[in-house]
């Protein structure tokens, strides 16, 4: 009875090895490096936020880049409400995946009879080195 299950598991590992010949390469390592190379990277974060920007800021498809929570708290602390006062931040809770493709964080802001009321704004944490001087759409922001 033991021996059923063995013999099974042996054929399951043994088709791997019959399916690529032992030592064969699907590309040799100039190949690979040669790929990697042609690619670059500040082109295509530049190709990503001009699609994300076809899209409102603050949304998950164009979501406010910053460098971590303190980056979202600075950004925060300077958006104004259309009658100039601050508005009410919530509790951060977690989005969905953003055009840059991280998870993002969105923060629920109230301007009470103010526009733009009641919104929620998405960011991105994850861009260490890129202030954002645009003003979410229906926001101002004050200088720093």
């Amino acid at each position: 009875m033991r021996i059923l299950p063995l013999l099974a598991m042996a054929a399951l590992l043994a088709a791997p090895a019959a399916a690529q010949k032992l030592g064969a390469r699907t590309a040799s390592p100039d190949q690979v490096l040669g790929q990697e190379a042609a690619s670059d990277p500040m082109a295509e974060a530049e190709a990503i936020a001009a699609a994300a920007a076809a899209h409102p800021l603050g949304t998950e498809r164009n979501p406010v880049r910053v460098g971590g929570p303190e980056g979202a708290r600075a950004y925060l602390a300077r958006l104004r409400c259309a009658d100039g006062s601050r508005p009410q931040i919530g509790q951060r809770s977690t989005g969905g995946v953003g055009a840059y493709g991280t998870l993002t964080e969105r923060y629920p802001l109230d301007c009470g009879a103010a526009a733009p009321g009641r919104v929620a704004i998405a960011f991105d944490f994850y861009h260490a080195e890129h202030v954002e001087t645009r003003p979410a759409p229906g926001f101002a922001l004050a200088a720093r």
